[in-house]
C-alpha cells in the first residue's frame, strides 16, 4: 500500500493562492503513478478535483478549471496543486490519491491510495 502524505493547508482570504503537495513515501517511483486530488466539504460528496498521469497529462474538474494547476515533480517524488483565485466554495479537506497510470487520467476514476488530507478555509 502506498503511503501520500498532504500538506499546505491553511486559512487564506478569497482571491489568494495556496499551492499544496503530495508526496509519497520513500520506496516507491512516483512515476509509476497517475496521482489526483479530491476535496471534500463537510456535509458535501467528495469532489474531483485534478489530476495528472505519470506523463504529465492532466484534467480538471469543472469547477477549478482556469484556477486551479496540478504538476508534478518525479524526482521529488511530489504532486502540487497550485490553487489561485480561490474562493469560500473551495473550503474543503483535500486529498490526494494514487492509482497505476494510464495514457490520460480522470477524477471520475477508482483510485486506490489517498492520503489523511489537508484542510483549507478560504474565508475573510
Amino acid at each position: 500500500q502506498l503511503q501520500l502524505v498532504e500538506s499546505g493547508g491553511g486559512l487564506v482570504q478569497p482571491g489568494e493562492s495556496l499551492i499544496l503537495s503530495c508526496v509519497l513515501a520513500s520506496g516507491f517511483a512516483l512515476d509509476y503513478y497517475t496521482i489526483a486530488w479530491f476535496r471534500q466539504a463537510p456535509g458535501k460528496e467528495r469532489e474531483g478535483v485534478s489530476c495528472i498521469t505519470n506523463r504529465g497529462r492532466t484534467s480538471h474538474g469543472d469547477s477549478v478549471k482556469g484556477r486551479f494547476t496540478i504538476s508534478r515533480n518525479n524526482d521529488d517524488n511530489t504532486v502540487y496543486l497550485q490553487m489561485n483565485s480561490l474562493k469560500p466554495e473551495d473550503t474543503a479537506v483535500y486529498f490526494c490519491a494514487a492509482k497505476p497510470s494510464s495514457y490520460a487520467c480522470s477524477v471520475d476514476e477508482q483510485y486506490d491510495d489517498w492520503g489523511q488530507g489537508t484542510q483549507v478555509t478560504v474565508s475573510s
